[in-house]
């Protein structure tokens, strides 16, 4: 009986198996779980050799045109999430690779964005810290109220966080190429120009997608906009702002701090200048990491599986 080789990638927590009934696949599937990040493009290729199937984790392993055509087995690709700037879907369709998405938590970027502001604003880290060190207060928080909210891109989860900005009550004002006045005062947010964003937010939070009008737009000279009281939050994408010169404010103390989901390189080096800066709340690109979204994604990803073995694959991202 033919076998076909099912990799699950980058399942961190080890949970993908418990997240969808993939027992319920038909006879024949063999599947192998890598819960660690299999690291450069030629252990990538080393380790996927024999695998008909692969399912990714959104952009947590790159699928660049020369590691698709180095996986000779490879059939079927699927990804979490329906958006994937990681795989070369141009190079997949060439090798008749259908690449299929699934639905994921819309909600989870949102709270995770509220989760940091408050961390980083409220010193939830450091106190916990000392807390647990036997310690008491070891700083003074900011509090949100009347504070500025400067919203970079009012797309779905932009305006999500700026609607719990105005329960704060806050003031939120808001920014993008694309942004209309009409779809401001729909959001209940004042549109102003890309200076005055950053000159007059206390706290500026990054809803972005990456892409070539995007990549680096929060850069050295919007940066020195900022106050040196304001703290930027980015869990949209890495390269969207330029790290080198935000660490370079961190270290001079030029802004008061950054909670940052998203990183140039992720996994986040071991060593890398961000891990020792005081001023900064950092999570592992967790924004989306939520139950409720591997039960979905991982779903769906088995109903692709399952749809492909039987001939008619479902949302699929690169038609064939």
């Amino acid at each position: 009986m033919d076998v076909t080789r099912i990799a699950i990638l980058d399942d961190y927590q080890n949970v993908a198996l418990d997240c969808a009934n993939w027992g319920s696949l038909p006879k024949g599937c063999d599947i192998t779980v890598f819960s660690q990040y299999l690291g450069p493009e030629s252990s990538v290729i080393e380790a996927l050799q024999k695998f008909e199937v692969i399912v990714a984790m959104r952009e947590r392993t790159p699928f660049p045109a020369s590691l698709i055509q180095s996986l000779p087995n490879l059939k079927l690709l699927v990804t979490t999430g329906m958006r994937n700037l990681a795989i070369d879907m141009q190079a997949a369709r060439k090798q008749g690779i259908p690449v299929c998405g699934t639905a994921m938590a819309p909600h989870a970027a949102f709270e995770h964005t509220w989760a940091l502001i408050l961390a980083i604003t409220k010193n939830i880290p450091r106190e916990d810290h000392s807390m647990r060190a036997g310690g008491w207060q070891t700083g003074v928080g900011v509090g949100l109220n009347g504070k500025t909210l400067g919203v970079l891109g009012l797309g779905k989860l932009g305006s999500k966080v700026a609607r719990v900005g105005l329960a704060f009550d806050m003031k939120v004002i808001a920014w993008s190429q694309n942004l209309t006045e009409q779809r401001a005062k729909e959001c209940g947010v004042t549109l102003v120009d890309k200076e005055t964003l950053f000159r007059q937010s206390d706290i500026l939070t990054i809803h972005l997608i990456l892409g070539e009008r995007t990549r680096g737009i929060v850069g050295q000279n919007e940066l020195a906009l900022m106050k040196p009281s304001a703290f930027l939050v980015n869990t949209s994408r890495g390269p969207i702002v330029d790290e080198d010169a935000l660490i370079e404010r961190l270290l001079a103390k030029a802004i008061a701090g950054a909670a940052i989901d998203v990183y140039d390189i992720e996994p986040l080096p071991v060593h890398h200048p961000l891990r020792s800066l005081e001023n900064t709340v950092l999570t592992g690109h967790t924004g989306y990491v939520l139950r409720e979204t591997f039960e979905l994604a991982y779903g769906e990803a088995l109903e692709d599986v399952k749809a492909w073995l039987d001939g008619k694959p479902v949302r699929v991202l690169n038609e064939i």
